[in-house]
């Protein structure tokens, strides 16, 4: 059986998926694949590059520069989390990403973004982890209004929660039979409707798909969050979540609040590793 591994986005709240990978990665847990949305992407590579803390690491480092996440940035270069810094300064200057490992590593990774045109889920499979990888990457996190569009490949891309928040489907379709999925929400989350829609018919006037997602995302999310619970209870998936609302802002600043988050994640990892072996081990 192919054993996949569907991480969920939710900016720093990704960072509790950071301090579970690590965990696992420590632990030489190896998957087939694995597919990442957003934060879950942008996090999530490192799990193919085989390296360990430094998700963590880099936020706490550069979580006060402007560069890295600040309306400043928003301001004067139209994305929240600076594109050029963030995806191609970071990764190839300040806190090198491993290309080398990761495309050496057989896992396939894949991340998850909108369609900014049709509305539709894109699925991306990062087989280099270059700067091609690396855009399409930024495009499942470019979150509509707080970042600009990402054109690649002939396409617009916006955040790929908008239209896949949790992509355990995808996977399972594409042949992974046993999958952990790691959520950023407590298991009583439930979405709600998006706020300030008159403000998001503005700000995404030329992408009206966009907004008829953005619209009708809650009701996508939590039927997703139903069949997750289904899948669990019948034990044909495994997941891990935080056991209490994480409560980070998108644009957090103060490294005490990112290493809390983190912690949280390596204390939940830590927690549930030996039931994730025998999870996978039933695979064999």
């Amino acid at each position: 059986m192919k054993k996949g591994l569907v991480l969920e986005g939710g900016a720093l709240r990704g960072l509790f998926s950071a301090g579970v990978l690590d965990v696992m990665m420590e632990q030489g847990l190896i998957f087939d694949g694995a597919v990442g949305v957003s934060a879950g992407a942008c996090f999530g590579c490192n799990y193919k590059s085989e390296q360990k803390g430094r998700a963590f690491r880099y936020n706490k480092r550069f979580c006060k520069d402007w560069r890295y996440n600040s309306y400043r940035s928003l301001l004067l270069t139209g994305d929240m989390y600076g594109g050029k810094f963030c995806y191609h300064t970071l990764p190839k200057k300040l806190d090198v990403f491993d290309v080398e490992t990761y495309q050496n590593n057989p896992m396939q990774f894949y991340c998850v973004a909108t369609d900014a045109v049709t509305g539709h889920a894109l699925y991306h499979n990062c087989a280099n982890g270059t700067d091609e990888d690396l855009e399409w990457i930024r495009g499942s996190a470019s979150i509509p209004l707080f970042a600009r569009p990402v054109f690649i490949d002939g396409h617009y891309l916006y955040d790929g929660g908008v239209s896949d928040s949790i992509p355990i489907r995808f996977f399972q379709k594409s042949g992974y039979e046993k999958n952990v999925v790691v959520l950023t929400q407590p298991e009583t989350y439930r979405k709600e409707p998006q706020k300030h829609l008159d403000i998001v018919k503005v700000g995404l006037r030329k992408y009206p798909k966009m907004i008829e997602r953005l619209a009708n995302r809650y009701k996508e999310y939590n039927e997703t969050l139903d069949y997750i619970r289904q899948q669990e209870q019948e034990g044909d998936i495994l997941v891990v979540r935080p056991k209490e609302a994480l409560n980070i802002a998108p644009t957090e600043h103060d490294p005490k609040e990112i290493e809390r988050v983190y912690q949280l994640g390596r204390e939940v990892g830590q927690e549930e590793i030996e039931r994730i072996k025998v999870y996978l081990d039933e695979s064999e």
